[in-house]
């Protein structure tokens, strides 16, 4: 089952999400799978991050892949964990 997710990112900047973007796009492997879409918005309090996953696993598998780089890179740390929601029904325009 598809599970949409919402991350909100306080005192996370643009140049913080693209260094660790770059430093996820580095690992081995398809550091993504399962990624069905993804949208990263600036706020004036930091990001709000948008993820589509085919899946539980794969969103908990990706988690435990990005934490330890964002920490690594010293982002700030959120005080809620990501909001998810099970999907009724999806579609990819073009797809």
């Amino acid at each position: 089952m598809a599970i949409f997710m919402k991350a909100t990112l306080p005192g996370v900047t643009t140049a913080q999400y693209d260094a660790l973007n770059a430093e996820l796009q580095a690992q081995p492997g398809d550091t993504f799978a399962g990624c069905l879409s993804h949208v990263c918005v600036p706020t004036d309090a930091g990001l709000e991050i948008y993820d589509l996953w085919e899946s539980q696993e794969a969103m908990d598998k990706f988690g435990a892949t990005i934490m330890p780089v964002a920490e690594r890179l010293g982002l700030p740390q959120s005080s809620e964990p990501p909001a998810s929601s099970p999907v009724h029904n999806y579609w990819v325009p073009g797809a």
